[in-house]
C-alpha cells in the first residue's frame, strides 16, 4: 500500500482510482479475474524467451556446420578458421547465457503461480509458499535473476555448447593431423607468430575450463524439477 505522501494530489486520478488494484487483494472474485491475464502475460514473455534462446542455438549449430564444410572443402583450407569457430560460438554462449537467465526469471514466476494456485485449485491440500502472494508481489517490484551467471554457464555448456565447442576441437585436430599430411601437424596448427604447440596447448587450456565450468560442484539455485525425477504414472500410460 502507498504511503499518503507518495499519491499524486495534483493528477486527474483519486486516491481510490491510483489504489485500484488494492482492490483484489480483498477480493478474491477480483483477484481471480486478474491471476490468469497476468498467467498468460508471463507465459508469453516466458515463451518469447524461449524462442530467443533456440534462435541463438540454431545460429550457433549453423556456423560450426558453415565452418567445417568450408575447412574440409579443400586441403588448402587453414586449421584456423575452426579456432575462428570456436571463438564465435564463445560469444554465442555468453549472448545465450544472459537470455537463459532472462527465460528463467519468466519461467520462474509461471511455475510459482502453477505450483501455488492451480495446483491448489485442482487438489486443495495447500500452497508450497504459505506466503506466495507477498513473494510474487516483492519479485514484480524488485524483479531479480532466480540463477547465477554460472550455473546458467555450466547448464548450457552441458546442454548444447560442450557439444558443439567438442565437435570443432576434433575438426581442428583432424585438420592438423589426418587432413595435411604434407606437414607435420606442428606447421599446419601455427599461427603467424604463434608455434604450433603452444597454439595446442592454448586449446587445450580453454577445453580444460570448459569441463570445469560445466562439472563445477555447487548448490544449484534454479529450482530442480523434473531433472533427474522418475515420471508420475499418469505419464507412462
Amino acid at each position: 500500500m502507498a504511503d499518503s505522501d507518495d499519491i499524486d494530489e495534483d493528477g486527474p486520478l483519486n486516491r481510490e482510482d491510483q489504489e485500484i488494484g488494492a482492490t483484489a487483494a480483498t477480493d478474491s472474485d477480483s483477484l481471480l479475474g486478474v491471476l490468469p491475464h497476468f498467467y498468460r502475460g508471463e507465459v508469453s514473455q516466458a515463451n518469447s524467451a524461449q524462442d530467443r534462446i533456440d534462435r541463438t542455438t540454431d545460429w550457433a549449430i549453423t556456423l560450426l556446420a558453415a565452418v567445417l564444410s568450408l575447412v574440409f572443402s579443400s586441403r588448402n583450407m587453414p586449421a584456423f578458421l575452426l579456432l575462428v569457430g570456436i571463438f564465435v560460438l564463445s560469444i554465442f554462449l555468453f549472448f545465450e547465457v544472459r537470455r537463459y537467465r532472462f527465460y528463467d526469471h519468466w519461467r520462474a514466476r509461471v511455475r510459482f503461480v502453477q505450483e501455488n494456485v492451480f495446483a491448489n485449485a485442482l487438489e486443495p491440500t495447500g500452497v508450497e509458499h504459505p506466503a506466495w502472494r507477498e513473494e510474487l508481489s516483492d519479485d514484480l517490484r524488485n524483479p531479480t535473476f532466480k540463477v547465477s551467471t554460472r550455473e546458467a554457464l555450466s547448464r548450457r555448456i552441458r546442454r548444447v555448447y560442450g557439444l558443439l565447442f567438442a565437435v570443432a576441437g576434433v575438426g581442428w585436430a583432424f585438420k592438423v593431423t589426418l587432413f595435411t599430411p604434407e606437414q607435420q601437424w606442428t606447421e599446419a596448427a601455427e599461427l603467424p607468430g604463434i608455434p604450433g604447440t603452444a597454439v595446442a596447448v592454448l586449446l587445450a587450456v580453454f577445453f580444460a575450463c570448459v569441463i570445469a565450468v560445466a562439472l563445477w560442484p555447487g548448490g544449484r539455485q534454479a529450482k530442480g524439477e523434473i531433472h533427474g525425477v522418475e515420471p508420475g504414472d499418469w505419464k507412462n500410460d
